[in-house]
């Protein structure tokens, strides 16, 4: 793209339209948080294919409730976090507060959920 011509629009409009173009760096730094979360909702994909496969714990009721756990705790991690990421963006380009974060609280609830099953099929089975 030559320096003349107007770069296209970017998306979404509804984070980008608005106030003024942050420091890049702050952006870049949010960009990072999210492909953080990111992973760890893969990670939470990855371990639920494990016990899947593995078959891992033997009871098989158990097993399913703990990946269905993971599975879906990961969507929504990946979901929330461009949510956040979204918010986090805009509320820097309009000089806001930055929002609450409710993420670490699904996150850790899930994951203490997730280990108590576990705690629960390595003491029973």
């Amino acid at each position: 793209m030559a320096p003349h011509e107007p770069h296209p629009p970017r998306k979404p409009s509804y984070v980008y339209d608005v106030g003024e173009e942050p420091d890049p760096r702050f952006s870049l730094a949010n960009e990072r948080t999210f492909l953080s979360w990111v992973r760890t909702a893969l990670a939470m994909l990855a371990g639920a294919v494990a016990l899947h496969s593995l078959q891992l714990p033997q009871t098989s009721w158990l097993r399913g409730i703990v990946v269905l756990t993971l599975l879906v705790v990961g969507a929504l991690c990946t979901l929330l976090a461009f949510v956040r990421w979204a918010k986090v963006e805009r509320a820097m380009r309009l000089r806001q507060p930055l929002p609450h974060f409710s993420l670490g609280w699904l996150l850790t609830a899930s994951i203490v959920l997730v280990s108590v099953l576990l705690a629960i099929t390595l003491t029973v089975g």
